[in-house]
């Protein structure tokens, strides 16, 4: 049986419904200044049902879902899979430095 629906599509963190459901994210380490992108969100939402509240969400590339950024010369640890010299997955931390610089 089919359920009805409303879907909404969004295409940034700026359109109406991109941001329900979605709570801002803590600071977290030492990032400094909340994302100019997602406004400290982490992600939006692409679509969202907006009978049911599912939705399908899209984590922020400025910030990579963490919602803050560093501004200052500390590196920015990131999750990453790399490879071990046997040829198998590993997970790994990788250090980018930040590319926001005030």
């Amino acid at each position: 049986m089919a359920h009805p629906s409303k879907i909404v599509h969004c295409t940034g963190p700026g359109d109406p419904h991109a941001l329900d459901g979605i709570s801002r994210r803590h600071r977290s380490g030492d990032l400094d200044k909340l994302c100019p992108v997602c406004g400290g969100y982490g992600q939006w939402n692409t679509q969202i049902d907006l009978v049911s509240h599912r939705s399908i969400r899209h984590a922020c590339p400025k910030c990579d879902g963490r919602g803050w950024i560093e501004t200052g010369d500390d590196m920015v640890p990131s999750h990453d899979i790399g490879r071990s010299e046997a040829g198998h997955p590993v997970w790994t931390v990788r250090l980018d430095p930040s590319d926001d610089r005030e």
